[in-house]
């Protein structure tokens, strides 16, 4: 089955909304005080973490996992009503934004309402009881086996989609589901209102998925860098190695997506500061530069510096500018201005460039049908005065994106300076 992009996702960038930690109100209120601000930014897709009421058998912390739902077809009343959620929606796209809700679909929480009304909708295990394959002990599996448990949960997300006019998915741990479940949904629900389908696996680990979903996350892109930073940036020989693994030929209609935090992430191995320090900043501009989709989380923008608590109320401090609002702004605008970094089959793959420090820099460039763009980032804390830069498949005069510069590349003009952790961006 030939899924196609939505149109609308070819150049788009998506901005996870952690309702509970967004604000010290943690509903739907506080946030859409701050929906302004993001679509200046150039927030394309909000991304809202589950929304469906929270299981209190087993429970986590005070508040639970969002990830351990009680209904389908609820909203958490935390966070407000549906009425304020389909208000915030209309909002989104008035502002010009649109918005997709995080799926889960392998379980739910111990005590949701399928357990008293479907109860054959789960797995069981020797002694009868609901039971959960992957050592979480807050959720317990379904049983896709059961033909009617499937059309059961295609018809909860056809609610959603119908009550509050959503514009996709983002679906959780979406490689523990069947892929012939996703087609299903897929073929039932796309019928009239094509969708936005974004899945929690790494495509190189799932490759089968791929036919279903339109994008998915780099894992090994996210580990990897983790792991070049931890041994102080020696060099990027396997960043460029995993990089090239993107690239294999099986993924050309698909969209991988690049971060470097999310509510996992955040919360269980550390900030983006901890993590990777400041190469937090050159990875930003290639996960918007790089053929794909760039993920951003709740207040990376400021840059939020703490770890947010999973299972408890654990605001997010606003009270200071977010010092990298305009470097966003800047950065995600290259998207819509140039076509260059359009996901259409028109637009050419990103393709790497030679440069004589290729153990810390990486260049490549981007061709579409009417704008072209070369990209310079370095992965070192070390000033390079004298980068090498084959010129020859995108000569011609660029102005950089962030200065202003205005240069022509060729054989005899071919060198770049960059700052420790900098980079360029330029565009014809």
């Amino acid at each position: 089955m030939d899924f196609k992009q939505v149109n609308w996702s070819l150049r788009t960038n998506i901005y996870e909304v952690n309702v509970r930690q967004y604000t010290e109100q943690g509903n739907f209120a506080g946030f859409r005080e701050h929906m302004p601000r993001l679509a200046d930014m150039g927030v394309e897709t909000l991304w809202f973490m589950p929304l469906t009421p929270i299981s209190f058998l087993n429970r986590k912390g005070s508040l639970g996992s969002y990830y351990a739902c009680s209904s389908y077809v609820e909203i958490n009343e935390e966070y407000g009503t549906a009425a304020e959620f389909r208000e915030i929606v209309k909002y989104a796209h008035e502002l010009g934004m649109k918005v997709i809700v995080d799926w889960v679909a392998n379980h739910t929480g111990c005590d949701h309402e399928w357990t008293r009304n479907h109860p054959d909708f789960y797995k069981r295990d020797d002694a009868g009881r609901f039971y959960d394959s992957n050592g979480w002990d807050d959720v317990i599996d379904l049983d896709y086996n059961n033909q009617e448990m499937r059309l059961e949960m295609i018809r909860a997300m056809r609610f959603w989609i119908q009550e509050f006019d959503l514009d996709g998915f983002r679906c959780d741990m979406a490689m523990l589901t069947p892929l012939d479940f996703w087609l299903q949904a897929r073929l039932a629900l796309e019928e009239n209102h094509k969708l936005f389908w974004l899945a929690e696996l790494d495509p190189l680990d799932n490759p089968d998925y791929v036919q279903v979903f339109h994008a998915a996350y780099t894992w090994r892109w996210m580990n990897t860098a983790q792991q070049c930073a931890s041994q102080g940036a020696l060099n990027i020989h396997e960043m460029r190695a995993v990089l090239g693994l993107y690239s294999d030929s099986r993924f050309n209609a698909f969209c991988p997506a690049w971060f470097t935090s999310n509510h996992d992430e955040n919360s269980w191995n550390g900030t983006e500061e901890e993590k990777y320090g400041e190469m937090a900043i050159p990875l930003a501009v290639f996960s918007a530069t790089w053929k794909g989709v760039p993920l951003i989380y709740s207040g990376q923008e400021l840059p939020n510096q703490k770890r947010l608590k999973f299972f408890d109320h654990d605001p997010i401090d606003w009270s200071q500018t977010p010092g990298r609002h305009d470097f966003y702004k800047q950065l995600l605008g290259l998207r819509k201005s140039n076509d260059a970094f359009s996901l259409s089959v028109e637009a050419s793959a990103c393709l790497q460039v030679w440069n004589s420090v290729d153990h810390h820099v990486l260049t490549f460039f981007r061709k579409g049908q009417t704008g072209t763009a070369f990209i310079a980032v370095n992965f070192s804390p070390w000033t390079l005065e004298h980068v090498e830069v084959d010129t020859t498949p995108f000569a011609g005069s660029y102005e950089e994106a962030f200065s202003g510069v205005i240069r022509h590349f060729n054989n005899e003009n071919r060198v770049i300076k960059l700052q420790p952790w900098g980079y360029q961006v330029w565009l014809k």
